[in-house]
């Protein structure tokens, strides 16, 4: 967690906390794939797997969010890649999957709408040293965690309960997205780029009116799928928000909806 140049993500610092994990447990070593790639990789050959969907470290890279580049942390994702194609399997790449620097949250993370254009100039850092070998690349996994669970419920990192906060996360993934869509095709434009989202379906307890707005509102599928293909958010969301609505900049539906070569759905 802490080797070779990496900075602190939010997981390191939120699995230090008191009371937040069970038996206070933290990720520091998990199942040690950064050094057991090989024999990981080995595995996956063994047992016929043909992709692997990993995650970068945003911190394992840029250290602080941006500015010095962490080569030895794109050389670790280089011997990764390598030794997939090597055994003949696909790498995915997922740009982030909820470890953002905590050099960034210390300047108030995904709520600061100034910090978005960051994880435009990370994904483009990754592409340009990844991208002759990487075909197909994710930019968010499951931004709804992100701002449920991290800013509304507390229960993840950064840990916060802030309902106009989490909405205005929500909405300012998904521009970050659009920014990185952006910035992988300026460099690869033959790039196969998507996002992952975790779906599930509501059933309202009646057909009632109230129940089924309730259900539109609860439902992420609406929020996330109207805004990347329909450049909008349901109305009726909207309006359950209230004064929590996130603020919406001209522009932010035509960068959110770019086209996608793919939609990763986590069911």
């Amino acid at each position: 967690w802490n080797e070779d140049g990496k900075g602190p993500s939010i997981w390191d610092t939120f699995v230090r906390q008191p009371g937040k994990i069970l038996n206070g447990d933290t990720g520091d070593v998990a199942c040690d794939h950064y050094h057991r790639y090989a024999t990981d990789i080995a595995l996956m050959k063994q047992i016929g797997v043909r992709a692997y969907r990993f995650s970068l470290s945003w911190p394992r890279i840029l250290s602080r969010g941006h500015g010095v580049i962490n080569q030895k942390g794109l050389d670790f994702y280089d011997r990764l890649v390598d030794t997939l194609l090597e055994l003949n399997i696909e790498p995915f790449i997922t740009l982030y999957h909820w470890d953002l620097p905590q050099a960034l949250q210390d300047q108030g993370g995904w709520g600061n709408r100034d910090l978005l254009p960051y994880f435009a100039d990370y994904a483009a850092v990754v592409v340009r040293r990844l991208g002759d070998r990487v075909k197909f690349w994710t930019t968010f996994n499951e931004p709804w965690v992100v701002a449920a669970y991290g800013h509304r419920k507390g229960v993840m990192a950064p840990g916060l309960t802030d309902p106009k906060l989490a909405a205005q996360v929500a909405h300012n993934l998904l521009v970050a997205h659009g920014m990185a869509t952006q910035a992988i095709r300026a460099i690869q434009p033959d790039a196969q780029v998507g996002i992952v989202l975790s779906l599930r379906p509501h059933e309202a307890a009646s057909d009632s009116a109230e129940d089924q707005a309730v259900v539109a509102h609860r439902s992420t599928t609406a929020w996330y799928l109207d805004a990347l293909f329909k450049a909008s958010y349901p109305e009726v969301s909207l309006r359950a928000l209230g004064a929590n609505a996130p603020e919406i900049e001209p522009g932010d539906f035509a960068l959110i909806s770019q086209k996608l070569d793919y939609l990763g759905v986590n069911y």
